[in-house]
């Protein structure tokens, strides 16, 4: 059942997200227009950092995000990282190994003001 509905959350991310990757960010990883805001992932060892951005590109403060979490497919295995919100306009995580090359990662959350943020990155 729990592969059923990551296949689902998967397969469905791009249509509900309209999301689209653009150049890489300021942080060095790639961006994600996600329903008017940016999100950047950047993966450094076993931590996974989102930066939440608006369309303006000025920081989308992550207090108050709820439901934040990434799917990860990483050779062949399939895990779930919690996000934390950290000051001023960051998703936090932890890995359970540095991501390969080729990783998957959909990223979801709620913003405070009830906003749904989605993203899709495949890691370089």
């Amino acid at each position: 059942m729990k592969h059923l509905i990551l296949a689902l959350v998967i397969a469905a991310a791009p249509f509900g997200a309209t999301a689209h990757e653009m150049a890489k960010g300021p942080n060095g990883g790639p961006v994600v227009d996600s329903a008017g805001h940016h999100v950047e992932m950047v993966a450094k060892g076993s931590e996974l950092v989102l930066f939440l951005t608006e369309a303006d590109d000025k920081p989308l403060a992550s207090a108050g995000t709820k439901n934040a979490r990434a799917i990860v497919q990483d050779g062949g295995k399939t895990a779930t990282v919690q996000l934390q919100p950290a000051e001023p306009n960051k998703l936090v995580g932890a890995l359970a190994q540095p991501l390969g090359s080729g990783a998957r990662v959909v990223v979801s959350a709620t913003m405070a003001d009830g906003h749904a943020v989605q993203a899709r990155f495949v890691n370089n």
